[in-house]
Parts: structure tokens; C-alpha cells; sequence
């Protein structure tokens, strides 16, 4: 399989840190076609999005890492890889609510050519705080933030240890700790927490309400038959017709 190479690039003032997985030898000619692929909501790119990359990298030229600004700043640093990437044949693959987060990113950038998600989920649902509503956002915002809006703490949003989790629990909260707590899905880095500053950001947040801006263009969105997020793939699909 093609090893990782390290790379940044600028998304506004961010330096973004991802992975850049480079065709393997002797995998097809695919005229300098490439992939962005972008990991789950509390996630980092090295467990799930790596494992899509270097399956990927069978075929393509594919960093991995998340959310839909970076996306585009993904896609522009692809362009800038003259001899390696055609800027004409540059996809995105989202997984899970970065299913949400790349359809978000294609809606407006013309500059992707195809999207393909994986059990694609909207963070402005996925994002809530059990036990919060929606109704007066602030309150919650800064109490998790400890007087703060701006604070990177934040709450866990789920346990990653199954022995932890009530029986009676819902099982979106069982599925996600036997995935995040497997070798698979694990990271020293991944601790399922979200700054409480982006729960405010994701309370008009809607990562499908322009869907059918995608048409026209090649769209893929996978899901399980019995995940709790399958409606959000088929709404998806539905609106881009």
C-alpha cells in the first residue's frame, strides 16, 4: 500500500495537517484523477479516513483529513501538484458527518468534480448535547465553555468504551463506542469532544438544503440499511435529482 506523506496547506488562518497518499505501483492509469477524503465529526485523519486513502491510492491521489472550508482548501492544494493531479478530475469522499460536510463543499465549488459519501450524516443534528434543545443555544454554549464561547474544552459528545455504556442506552451511542473504542477506530487524538464555540456555528447549519446545486455532477452516498442516518443519505440523493 502507498505510505502517508505529510503535508499542510492554508485553510483561511488555519495550517491544516493531512496525509497525502500517492498512487501505488503499478495500479491503473487514472490521468491525474484524485480524491479528497474527509473523516467523521470527532474523528482525525489518521484511523478511518486513512484506511479509505490508501484503498484509494489503488487508483488515485488522495490526502485525508475534515470539514467543508478545509475540503476546498484540499482541492486547492491538489491543483498545485502539476504533473500528479489533472485539476479537471478532483473528487471528495466524506464519511459519516463529513458525508454532510463534502456535500456542503461540492454544493459550491464547481471545482469538484464528483462526490461519494459514507454514511453521510448533517453535524448541526449530529452535534446537539444530550439532554440540550436547540431552543436558547447561548445558555448552553457558554456553560460548557466555563464563561467562555471561545473555550476548547467541550463536553464528550459519546463514550468510546462499550463496558461503559448503559444497556438501556440508544444504540447510535452503543455503535459509535464499539467503533471509536476499536483498534480500527481509535486515536490518541480522537477524544470525541467538540469545541463548545462550534455548537453555535451549527444551529442554522444544514449540510444538504442545496443539494440539487450537486446535479449534473456524478453523486454516490452509501449507507447502511439500518443506520440511523440513512435518511439523511436518501433525502440527499433525492434532493439532487
Amino acid at each position: 500500500m502507498s505510505a502517508p506523506i505529510k503535508v499542510t496547506f492554508p485553510s483561511f488562518m488555519l495550517q491544516i495537517s493531512g496525509e497525502l497518499y500517492e498512487p501505488v505501483a503499478g495500479s491503473p492509469d487514472r490521468k491525474g484523477a484524485a480524491a479528497v477524503v474527509s473523516h467523521p465529526m470527532t474523528g482525525v485523519k489518521e484511523p478511518t479516513s486513512a484506511n479509505h486513502a490508501r484503498l484509494l491510492s489503488k487508483a488515485l491521489v488522495t490526502p485525508s483529513h475534515s470539514t467543508q472550508e478545509d475540503v476546498k482548501a484540499a482541492v486547492s492544494y491538489l491543483t498545485t501538484l502539476e504533473g500528479k493531479v489533472d485539476p479537471g478530475r478532483i473528487g471528495i469522499l466524506g464519511i459519516c458527518a463529513s458525508g454532510g460536510y463534502t456535500s456542503y463543499a461540492a454544493q459550491s465549488d464547481s471545482r469538484v468534480k464528483g462526490l461519494a459519501t459514507v454514511g453521510a450524516a448533517c453535524g448541526e443534528q449530529q452535534g446537539v448535547p444530550p439532554g440540550y434543545c436547540w431552543g436558547s443555544p447561548g445558555g448552553w454554549i457558554m456553560a460548557h465553555a466555563g464563561g467562555s464561547p471561545t473555550s476548547f474544552g467541550g463536553p464528550t459528545m459519546f463514550g468510546s468504551d462499550i463496558n461503559q455504556i448503559p444497556d438501556n442506552a440508544d444504540s447510535f451511542f452503543k455503535d459509535a463506542a464499539a467503533y471509536y473504542g476499536s483498534e480500527r477506530g481509535r486515536h490518541p487524538r480522537s477524544d470525541q469532544r467538540v469545541p463548545p464555540s462550534s455548537y453555535d456555528l451549527m444551529v442554522c447549519y444544514d449540510s444538504f438544503n442545496f443539494q440539487q446545486l450537486i446535479s449534473g455532477r456524478p453523486l454516490l452516498m452509501v449507507a447502511g440499511s439500518k443506520t440511523q442516518t440513512l435518511h439523511y443519505s436518501a433525502t440527499a440523493v433525492a434532493a439532487a435529482c
